[in-house]
């Protein structure tokens, strides 16, 4: 009985951990799109905004 109990809470924990890791690659991940998306975004308008003062 003491054996299942502890395959028990080792479980929990083991869940526990994945959630905060996913978590945490979820958040780096969202990160990573804002600075590119900030960087590339800024590139982009400068391009068209030299191509509209082109034309």
């Amino acid at each position: 009985m003491t054996s299942y109990i502890i395959k028990l809470q080792a479980k929990r924990t083991e869940r526990g951990a994945t959630a905060v890791e996913y978590g945490l690659m979820v958040a780096l991940i969202a990160l990573v799109i804002i600075g590119a998306v900030t960087l590339l975004g800024n590139n982009i308008s400068g391009i068209f905004n030299g191509a509209a003062t082109t034309i």
